[in-house]
């Protein structure tokens, strides 16, 4: 793993964990960003909505590395996404690195978090 996606994935973290009062491990954050993405803000969401918002955070991640093109939002307002290229088979460690490099890259390409910000 990259060392240093490894320290400013740690520095985002606590940066998040100073907005939110909490800890977020990598599956929170994929939640806030397809909650962020869904535009519905904070309400109850069922178990299946919470997949559905990871997945559209997943989806909205990795549109720029050009595996999904966004379509479109459904009469519900949910997010809509075509898979362009697949995923390459990578081992798990790998698949972290791809997502913590993306959660850094959204973070800061939508302005709700900066690297030049002090500790």
């Amino acid at each position: 793993m990259d060392h240093d996606i490894e320290l400013r994935f740690q520095k985002l973290t606590k940066h998040l964990e100073k907005s939110f009062g909490e800890d977020l491990d990598i599956h929170a954050m994929l939640f806030l960003i397809g909650v962020n993405e869904y535009g519905q803000g904070h309400k109850k969401y069922s178990k299946q909505e919470k997949t559905d918002l990871i997945h559209v955070a997943i989806c909205t991640l990795l549109v720029p590395s050009g595996y999904y093109e966004y379509k479109g939002r459904d009469e519900e307002g949910w997010p809509h996404f075509e898979l362009i290229k697949k995923l390459p088979a990578i081992e798990s460690n790998q698949q972290q690195h791809l997502i913590k490099e993306a959660l850094l890259d959204y973070f800061k390409s939508n302005a709700y978090y900066s690297e030049n910000i002090p500790d």
